[in-house]
């Protein structure tokens, strides 16, 4: 959840209880990602440090608009440190990073990159617990965040259509009324993935989604991220193999921050590489 969300939930509780040498000499308009050239993700050599540990070691990937990728790798991979990058909560030492082929996300801030268009979800669920579900998703809505503005909010036919479109999406459409504190685990994250499509993100980074939830709610998850294919690009990092084989089509392994394999489920559990690093024998 973006910083200044999280600060005006905090005003609402209280108050209610390519690349590329190209782009660097082009201005990224807000709300437009150029993806003329395929990819609406891209990062090449990458490399960061922590004390002398190198966490990423010139990494390279890229991600298609509307792709599904997952990535996969052991504790200590990178794959944390990678999407810090992204978001812009850890700058690299080297190396480039881009959205789309025109914006250069070295150059912006958390908050700014989040408003481009880039929706980040932890593993932990961060929604808030004293406010209804759909008061959560209205809150999320890409409207005034003033406290007046907040107080007296009421949302327009177009606002409350979206509203009720994320609420069946998210499978919450009959808890609508509901505190989020009663949710179940798996319940609050569908809410804070449907917090950020109300923002409308092209690109969702989604961080071991389906820790702790039951087997019910994991392949109600699957069914989710399935729907979102197309309409957003996501990047899903995950232990478990059961939940990547439901909904990969490509697969990315990280180990000691860089690229080890890439491929389909079935390939890269195949590689000898993989196997020793990662899965075992």
């Amino acid at each position: 959840m973006t910083p200044h969300l999280m600060e005006e939930g905090a005003r609402r509780l209280a108050t209610a209880s390519g690349g590329r040498s190209a782009g660097f000499s082009r201005v990224a308009v807000a709300g437009e990602v150029d993806v003329t050239h395929g990819r609406i993700l891209y990062l090449e050599d990458v490399s960061v440090s922590f004390d002398g540990f190198r966490a990423i070691n010139k990494l390279s990937l890229d991600i298609a608009p509307g792709e599904l990728r997952c990535i996969i790798g052991p504790n200590g991979a990178g794959k944390t440190t990678m999407m810090d990058i992204i978001t812009g909560k850890t700058r690299p030492d080297a190396g480039t990073v881009f959205f789309g082929s025109t914006i250069d996300l070295l150059r912006y801030k958390e908050s700014d990159i989040a408003q481009m268009g880039i929706g980040r979800k932890f593993q932990k669920p961060t929604v808030f617990e004293q406010l209804t579900v759909v008061e959560n998703l209205e809150l999320a809505l890409k409207t005034d965040k003033g406290v007046r503005a907040s107080i007296f909010f009421r949302p327009d036919s177009a606002e409350s259509d979206r509203l009720a479109e994320v609420l069946r999406t998210i499978h919450l459409a009959g808890s609508a009324a509901r505190l989020a504190g009663t949710l179940s685990h798996g319940q609050k994250q569908w809410l804070e993935i449907g917090m950020l499509l109300m923002q409308d993100p092209k690109l969702l980074l989604l961080d071991e989604p389906v820790a702790g939830m039951t087997d019910e709610e994991t392949a109600r998850t699957a069914e989710l991220f399935l729907s979102l294919k197309g309409q957003h690009s996501l990047m899903v990092v995950e232990h478990d193999m059961s939940f990547i084989k439901t909904i990969s089509e490509k697969v990315t392994v990280l180990h000691e921050g860089a690229v080890l394999a890439e491929g389909t489920l079935e390939q890269v559990q195949s590689d000898e590489r993989v196997i020793e690093v990662y899965l075992g024998r």
